[in-house]
């Protein structure tokens, strides 16, 4: 036995034996069992719920992220250390602690922390030698490029990794970095649910490893999100792939054109496709687009929960395409999204409403950022006394500080008229919101 340096520190009542938290700290530790601490078995103390032996790096890691979120990691399930600088003396320190086999991390948040390659190593390094507890990693907003990529997938290929959420938003990941990551994904494909690589150049050769996954029966993705990935008409064919399995899917942000959107139909009118959230903002969807899209839907409308075609010209002759799909006896729509589709008229919606059961499924409908006329009125009176959250006017978001404010001008109306607000919203404050709530959308919602 070589024993340099044991400290001991308690968490415990005046009652030895209620002690509930151990932890020894070890420097240079060799073949000792600490079986016993100063006279007292370990297995005779009835409530001990916890007990870590950490060498110097995770003690200080441990000190660190306590600091933070006020209690100690070891005890968690769940570390989001977002927006924290790291730098390699904590990343070192995270390491040690990941690869102490008493760390059960369930989930792993480190968005915007500016991480590097080689910080991306030793991270993954540390999983792959304690992968089995993780279900969740989110690395978004750190610029992990080509070999930040290659590291996360060596650790999707350990047969012990169950990693069920992997979110890479904003890590100027290539075409060719898809490569890598969905090698990885083929010899380990029966755990991932929810795929998130957004704003990254994904490019033609990107979309096609995706698509070439997806064929894989065994894999069993149930969320994807490819929200500005420069995915192009053709490129949607990645849809048709293995769409039984797929519950939300996003793809935002790019331009689909009239084929994309017509092999968007083709997923949609599948009787195998279970879609329950489509996300398709300022994707240049336009009205003659819109009826294929809800041609598609009509024929298999049953599922969709939640469809958002907001930043879309589909003006007033789309909205009476969507007319259709409510009007539909198996729709089940609960939120509509369709802010700044240069709607003015929505009688033909607010008849929709009026003669179907669609109003009892309903619970939100945006239409705000239109400059829509009088026929606004009718539909305020039609929805007051249902469970349905109507949005007109301008609206924005304010993130200061990680609080959402919101203001509006024109206001939310839920069952009365609301009250004008004097704030009024600028472009530019629209903008600035859309991109930074995008950009903290891993962290405020997960799941």
């Amino acid at each position: 036995m070589a024993l340099n340096s044991v400290f001991f520190f308690f968490v415990w009542s005046p009652v030895l034996f209620s002690i509930r938290l151990l932890c020894v700290c070890t420097w240079k530790c060799h073949d000792f069992h600490f079986h016993q601490v100063y006279g007292i078995e370990l297995n005779q103390i009835p409530h001990l719920i916890f007990c870590s032996f950490l060498g110097p790096d995770a003690d200080e890691a441990c000190q660190y992220v306590t600091g933070i979120v006020g209690k100690n990691p070891l005890l968690l399930r769940e570390l989001n250390l977002s927006k924290h600088e790291l730098g390699d003396t904590r990343v070192n320190q995270i390491t040690a602690l990941l690869q102490d086999k008493h760390c059960k991390l369930n989930t792993l948040i480190l968005c915007r922390c500016s991480i590097t390659e080689k910080q991306c190593l030793n991270l993954t390094s540390a999983l792959k030698s304690n992968p089995s507890h993780l279900r969740e990693l989110d690395l978004s907003g750190n610029k992990i490029e080509n070999k930040g990529v290659k590291h996360v997938s060596e650790t999707l290929k350990d047969v012990r990794c169950k990693l069920e959420r992997l979110r890479l938003r904003s890590c100027d990941i290539k075409a060719d970095d898809c490569s890598a990551l969905t090698s990885a994904l083929k010899s380990n494909p029966s755990h991932l649910r929810e795929l998130d690589l957004s704003r990254n150049k994904l490019g033609d050769s990107g979309v096609k490893h995706l698509s070439d996954l997806l064929k894989n029966p065994q894999f069993k993705l149930e969320k994807l999100a490819l929200c500005k990935c420069s995915i192009k008409e053709k490129h949607c064919l990645i849809l048709k792939s293995n769409p039984s399995h797929l519950r939300e899917l996003d793809l935002s942000g790019n331009e689909l054109g009239e084929s994309g959107v017509e092999n968007l139909g083709v997923l949609l009118s599948s009787s195998q496709c279970k879609l329950e959230k489509l996300h398709l903002c300022r994707c240049s969807i336009t009205e003659k687009q819109c009826l294929i899209l809800t041609s598609a839907l009509c024929l298999n409308s049953s599922h969709l929960r939640e469809l958002d075609l907001s930043g879309n010209e589909i003006e007033n002759t789309g909205v009476n395409h969507l007319c259709d799909v409510l009007k539909d006896s198996d729709c089940k729509l609960e939120r509509l999204s369709l802010n700044f589709c240069g709607i003015t008229d929505v009688s033909s919606l607010t008849q929709s409403l009026s003669d179907t059961k669609a109003l009892q499924f309903l619970k939100e409908l945006d239409l705000s950022n239109n400059k829509i006329g009088y026929s606004k009125q009718q539909l305020i009176d039609v929805l007051r006394d249902s469970n349905c959250k109507l949005s007109l006017e301008k609206e924005y978001s304010l993130w200061r500080a990680g609080v959402n404010y919101f203001s509006s001008f024109g206001g939310l109306l839920t069952g009365s008229k609301a009250q004008e607000d004097p704030v009024k919203s600028t472009e530019q404050d629209k903008s600035q919101s859309d991109e930074e709530s995008s950009e903290g959308e891993t962290e405020e919602s997960r799941g």
